[in-house]
């Protein structure tokens, strides 16, 4: 399968800006982090993507790099990194904290000392949030004298700008959801539980090139369609349910979703009015996404438009959020944002509704339900984001 792929020069440029990008913050080093979920960090800079154990990329404003692994992923580590220097280290071992009594290991001091920073006196920590506390204290220990930074927008700035090779995985993991929606929409009835279809969502990405899902696929029904994060369950799908499909798939390492509110039958006034009114403030929210504009302005417009039209009631958050090798990062678009969309970005146009318990829609239908209509943008250099799906036209109704 000739599925696209991001090549070894690119990896090398991203170690470059990032070493620029080290010696201009003035840090004496950057250590990076992931772990097998949140892994985008260390894959963007090695292609490496830990499996149970954790993983960083130390980073030096001379030009040193490695890449750091727990005891266990040496062979394959090895097997997949770009990055030629590997050090095995207890840090990073798998959460049940085996002690490897036969297994050498290096430390900190020994990692610095190799490219010449003795006495750091800044270091950098990209990953923060999932940054584990074994590895933050293991530094505190090593230099004790060294203050410990958030740096993540040493990466943020690379990462939120797509090469055309990112593009090309994008798409890719697009067309691939396609064909995952059109197989679940094809064969979607009553009856079936909710991981049924998801495992028919797994079957066709898998077998049609995706290394793996980009999020777990949502395939919520009934009142869980008004989750706005969920999993899939036991749950039988019945006649009159919207099921909240938003499926993915990840081509090396980039990880794209479509979100589609399906009715089983025919919708109920209830569901048609918010279902179409989603589907009106989907489109225009991606009216707004062109280079230049404020990207606090898109969130303020969206949130005056749903308000304007009535709908205040029934939103959670919106309108996007960062696209790239994680299916939700950074930059998100709010009404704190403080940049301009640049060409270049990905978002995922995000638009998410639900009936809280006693409002208008939930009493009239007789239940609480929700609905997610997404898709991916690319914003151009001139004119009109672009699309990376066919854009979502119509309610989608089936077993009518």
């Amino acid at each position: 399968m000739n599925t696209p792929r991001i090549p070894d020069s690119e990896f090398q440029s991203r170690l470059q800006h990032t070493i620029e990008r080290v010696r201009s913050s003035g840090l004496d080093a950057l250590i990076v982090h992931s772990n097998e979920a949140d892994f985008a960090n260390v894959r963007y800079l090695s292609d490496y993507w830990p499996l149970f154990e954790a993983a960083g990329v130390a980073v030096f404003p001379d030009g040193g790099h490695a890449l750091l692994i727990g005891p266990e992923s040496e062979t394959f580590a090895a097997s997949r990194t770009k990055i030629p220097s590997v050090f095995k280290m207890v840090e990073y071992r798998e959460p049940a904290e085996p002690d490897y009594p036969g297994i050498g290991v290096e430390t900190f001091n020994t990692l610095f000392e190799k490219f010449g920073c003795k006495s750091p006196k800044r270091i950098g920590l990209a990953g923060w949030a999932v940054f584990p506390l074994p590895v933050y204290h293991a530094l505190q220990k090593a230099f004790p004298g060294a203050e410990l930074v958030k740096a993540d927008d040493v990466l943020f700035a690379q990462r939120a700008i797509k090469s055309s090779h990112e593009i090309a995985c994008l798409k890719s993991a697009f067309a691939l959801v396609r064909g995952a929606l059109d197989e679940v929409l094809g064969q979607l009835r009553p009856g079936m539980t909710e991981l049924q279809i998801a495992g028919l969502a797994q079957s066709f990405i898998y077998a049609n090139g995706a290394e793996y899902e980009g999020l777990p696929q949502y395939v919520l029904s009934g009142e869980s369609s008004g989750h706005a994060i969920g999993r899939a369950g036991y749950r039988k799908i019945q006649k009159g349910d919207i099921v909240q499909l938003n499926l993915s798939a990840r081509v090396h390492g980039y990880s794209p979703s479509i979100g589609i509110p399906v009715v089983i039958g025919t919708a109920s006034d209830a569901q048609r009015e918010l279902l179409e009114f989603g589907l009106k403030a989907h489109h225009f929210t991606y009216g707004l996404m062109t280079a230049g504009v404020p990207a606090r302005d898109v969130a303020t417009k969206f949130d005056a438009f749903v308000r304007k039209e009535g709908y205040g009631d029934y939103l959670l958050y919106g309108p996007c959020h960062g696209l790239g090798m994680i299916e939700v990062e950074r930059p998100w678009i709010e009404s704190t944002s403080s940049y301009d969309l640049q060409p270049g970005m990905t978002f995922q146009v995000d638009t998410y509704f639900y009936t809280p318990k006693g409002s208008r829609l939930a009493e009239s239908h007789g239940s609480v339900f929700g609905l997610r209509w997404e898709n991916g943008v690319r914003i151009s250099e001139n004119g009109p984001a672009e699309w990376l799906s066919p854009k979502h036209e119509a309610l989608v109704e089936v077993c009518k």
